[in-house]
């Protein structure tokens, strides 16, 4: 399994809409606590920011990752990842409303698969921008995606996506839409809740 490398929050300039970021370097080895596994993978939860904690998943060499508080609906299986191998950045970029965390953005590495001579062809990044999970609801969910290999300004759009639309996406209701240009458009996002409504 890929790991994580060391925890490590920093404040930012202001953004749009007067959010903040705050970036966070976990260490997997220290900073997370296996929850379950198997031959396949395993769930794991780690610190996050504040008591705004991580949810992290691996099966058949693709990850998923949750934010914040949590409804039971996380206890079944929840599962946001892509179609093509892939595995998460070490680094989360929180974004908050004064001290309260509302979505994250992390770069993922996704595999789109091989070439006509069957050689992999190299990782696609892309920016997967999450709703955090507030005391109160416990809805966390993917929002968006952002291809940063195919868009130029790809951390300012993922910010702005986070900024206008992690509060009131309808998490296991509403699809979470890729924005700004796409190059490899091969790569699919998957989710599965056990109670999703709406979309699959």
């Amino acid at each position: 399994m890929r790991k994580l490398a060391g925890l490590m929050l920093l404040a930012s300039s202001l953004g749009a809409y007067g959010a903040e970021s705050a970036y966070q370097k976990v260490n997997f080895e220290t900073d997370c606590r296996e929850v379950q596994s198997d031959e396949t993978g395993g769930s794991w939860t780690c610190k996050g920011h504040g008591d705004y904690g991580i949810s992290f998943a691996e099966g058949d060499l693709r990850q998923s990752a949750f934010y914040g508080h949590l409804g039971p609906w996380s206890e079944k299986g929840a599962f946001e990842t892509f179609s093509g191998f892939n595995h998460a950045g070490d680094t989360i970029e929180w974004r908050l409303d004064g001290a309260t965390p509302f979505a994250t953005i992390r770069r993922w590495f996704v595999s789109p698969g091989t070439n006509d001579k069957g050689d992999p062809l190299p990782e696609v990044q892309v920016l997967v921008i999450s709703k955090v999970g507030q005391k109160d609801a416990g809805d966390a969910c993917v929002v968006g995606y952002v291809e940063a290999t195919a868009n130029k300004d790809a951390n300012a759009l993922a910010r702005k996506v986070a900024d206008e639309e992690a509060y009131d996406f309808a998490c296991r209701y509403a699809e979470a839409m890729w924005h700004g240009e796409r190059r490899a458009t091969g790569i699919e996002a998957s989710s599965y809740f056990e109670d999703k409504a709406g979309v699959e």
